[in-house]
């Protein structure tokens, strides 16, 4: 199998740090009221099935159904997604940099509501050093999805053991093993420096 030649990333909690409660901690000042809320209200299972291709405009008229005392802040999560995003992941940007700098190719593939994604990327020159996002939005594929993995491998032209993918859950770092590439399972920008050090693909 040859060695890999590009880097294939997730983005949350590997790039960008990610968490509603970033947005709902500045509506919602009492701890117990926020810890409820984001429990049974914006939950993190409400908020993947944007990243499975659904527009918020649906979702939010289910939710302010089910929830209508609580429609105010419901339709607050749509506009003010941004806030959701805090900033960048520690000693990641300094690795895409350094890979950019020394010439590998570098692609994303990430669960990401594909609105929300179009309103992102502008604000990310980041992913300017990249050639190419797979965005399970867009594509209404989610990881760790063997169909969303194929797309990505036909889409960035890389063959079994040609990259190494970085992702921070279990789940999606074995089914790109699965697919053919070598994967990290991230748990810090130190680990996988050593990891692409190994790999010659940083100096």
């Amino acid at each position: 199998m040859p060695r890999p030649r590009a880097v294939v990333w997730d983005v949350g909690h590997v790039l960008y740090d990610w968490d509603p409660r970033f947005l709902y901690a500045k509506l919602i000042p009492d701890t117990d009221r926020l810890d409820w809320f984001l429990s049974n209200v914006v939950t993190r299972a409400w908020h993947f099935q944007h990243d499975a291709g659904r527009p918020f405009a649906e979702t939010s008229v289910e939710l302010i159904a089910a929830h209508p005392a609580e429609a105010g802040l419901i339709a607050a999560y749509g506009p003010r997604w941004l806030e959701t995003i805090p900033g960048p992941i520690p000693g990641t940007h300094d690795l895409v940099r350094a890979l950019a700098a020394g010439g590998v190719p570098q692609y994303g593939i990430t669960n990401f509501s594909g609105e929300f994604w179009d309103r992102f990327r502008p604000t990310a020159p980041l992913f300017d050093l990249f050639r190419d996002v797979v965005v399970s939005g867009h594509e209404r594929l989610m990881k760790p999805d063997p169909a969303i993995y194929a797309l990505a491998r036909s889409r960035f032209g890389l063959g079994d053991g040609e990259a190494i993918f970085v992702d921070d859950n279990a789940a999606n770092v074995e089914a790109a093993r699965a697919a053919g590439w070598l994967a990290h399972h991230f748990t810090g920008a130190d680990a996988l420096k050593a990891e692409l050090k190994a790999l010659d693909l940083l100096a």
